[in-house]
């Protein structure tokens, strides 16, 4: 098994990089990969349509868009996946730490999470969201209007950075998980949630009772991307292949269509 998977990574490293077979040789991550035989991947999976629990044939499953995409790319290298669930604001330092070997979890890559981590190229865009109970949404209309007001945010996220600056006569409440930050909204404690599109329509798409605001927020995320340990520059090149591979065929489009389709988001 471990020489061919080392053939696999050289071939793509070739193709990739265009270096010599003969100069093949693995940083610390892809070594790791391939004595192991297995891609392990850290997510945070309360991020529906990203990544998110459902029970398929009786047994508790994580899938979704960032879940389909790293199927996709164990496949191309040739090893098992493993996923590892843990909260957002802990992807990170799972990372660095040799815990997880890439982190997906609709994850920004933003100035301060790069002098941390390396990055992938951007994989998907998607636009941000302010979600609020269906009886105020004629009452929320505009960053105004949440003056004085609660505001949820997801712990470490690029969202929580929006609130921070955009709705600064709000006040922010932080939570580690989406699901609970929902309950909140649902039961009165929060106003107003921050979240991306796609997670806000699932969410509406199975909850009567929650809407999408009109207010329209500001962002330069640049859209979400795997992490990578820094100094690993030949594995990023090999994730950036399949990602491009992935785009080209419009896979990706097909992940996020799926996945939407699949959200049973309570």
């Amino acid at each position: 098994m471990k020489g061919i998977i080392k053939k696999v990574f050289c071939a793509l490293m070739v193709a990739a990089v265009g270096i010599s077979a003969a100069g093949c040789g693995e940083a610390s991550t892809m070594e790791r990969i391939e004595k192991s035989g297995k891609l392990v991947v850290g997510t945070s999976a309360d991020y529906a349509p990203y990544e998110y629990h459902t029970m398929i044939e009786g047994k508790d499953t994580i899938i979704g868009i960032d879940i389909s995409i790293v199927n996709e790319i164990a496949k191309d290298l040739g090893v098992q996946l493993e996923i590892v669930d843990t909260g957002f604001d802990g992807l990170l330092a799972a990372l660095n730490s040799d815990k997880v070997d890439i982190v997906i979890a609709g994850m920004n890559p933003d100035e301060k999470r790069k002098k941390a981590v390396d990055f992938s190229k951007i994989y998907y865009e998607a636009k941000q969201g302010v979600m609020v109970r269906a009886e105020d949404k004629d009452k929320i209309k505009t960053i105004a209007d949440l003056s004085g007001k609660n505001v949820g945010v997801q712990l470490g996220t690029t969202q929580e950075k929006i609130a921070q600056d955009q709705m600064t006569a709000s006040k922010l409440v932080s939570l580690g998980k989406i699901p609970d930050l929902v309950m909140e909204l649902k039961n009165n404690k929060i106003d107003a949630l921050v979240v991306e599109l796609p997670v806000a329509n699932g969410y509406i798409k199975n909850n009567n009772d929650l809407a999408l605001s009109e207010i329209n927020v500001e962002e330069d995320s640049g859209g979400s991307a795997i992490a990578v340990k820094k100094g690993n520059e030949d594995f990023v090149a090999l994730l950036n292949k399949s990602l491009d591979r992935l785009i080209e065929e419009g896979s990706i489009d097909k992940f996020v269509q799926e996945a939407n389709e699949k959200n049973v988001t309570q």
